[in-house]
């Protein structure tokens, strides 16, 4: 237990705070992860720059359940942490991919700065939109993941054409609540949803780590390919399927 402040009020134990602040720290570390992707762009590295965004995604998800472990807002009460970290997302999931897609030209020539300028002006109402989560913790119409777009650009190959056509329909889709599932919140098939998700992100890694010039990720490890995309299936319709039956009534954190 903590010891009587000078008010009489309870101190917070010092271990807890020191854990709160510790939990603030690798939060922070993100902004870290993306200087470093940042430095890989400017040096004509999408591979390398991916695997840096790749980084900051672990954070951003491990950070969340550590902060409520932790109870972060009882013991740092007056540091913001979700403040801090939709800033680090929106320099993440937001303005360094639409540098992506600008710097290695994407989309269309002569459409890269309108399609940065989409991605980052649509992903503006998603980080200010006080309904960004339902009642049953699903995200509520595309929730700015364009780094995790410029992977499926990466991975798939897909040509200039089709990207442009992906980045219109998500950003129209950013006001449209649809709903995209959180792996780490929604408790419904939490373990297999996280059983899948880790899949995910082997596969992504190892598809992009074996990857590289000559070596398109399909031919670099078709196994990580098909996994990669079986995960990806089971997410999209997990999230047309709870689309389609609504909130759930119970069984929610």
């Amino acid at each position: 237990m903590g010891t009587k402040g000078e008010g009489g009020a309870e101190a917070a134990p010092k271990a807890r705070v020191a854990a709160a602040w510790a939990v603030h720290a690798f939060t922070a570390s993100g902004v870290v992860t993306a200087l470093l992707a940042i430095a890989a762009l400017i040096a004509g590295d999408l591979r390398l720059a991916l695997l840096w965004l790749g980084a900051a995604l672990i954070i951003d998800g491990l950070d969340g359940p550590m902060a409520r472990k932790v109870d972060v807002s009882r013991y740092a009460p007056r540091f913001d942490g979700a403040v801090l970290d939709l800033v680090i997302d929106y320099l993440t999931y937001t303005v360094i991919p639409a540098l992506l897609i600008y710097r290695f030209g994407l989309v269309p020539a002569g459409l890269e700065i309108p399609a940065a300028a989409f991605i980052m002006l649509t992903s503006l109402y998603c980080f200010g939109n006080r309904e960004m989560k339902t009642g049953d913790l699903y995200f509520s119409g595309f929730p700015a993941v364009w780094n995790v777009v410029v992977l499926y650009i990466y991975v798939l190959e897909t040509g200039p054409w089709a990207n442009l056509a992906a980045i219109a329909v998500l950003g129209v889709l950013t006001f449209v609540p649809f709903k995209y599932i959180h792996p780490f919140r929604v408790r419904m098939w939490r373990p297999l949803t996280l059983t899948i998700t880790a899949l995910w992100a082997l596969s992504t890694f190892w598809l992009v780590l074996a990857s590289g010039p000559g070596r398109p990720p399909l031919e670099a490890a078709p196994l990580a390919f098909w996994a990669f995309l079986a995960a990806s299936l089971y997410f999209l319709g997990l999230c047309v399927w709870r689309t389609w039956r609504g909130e759930e009534t119970a069984g929610t954190r």
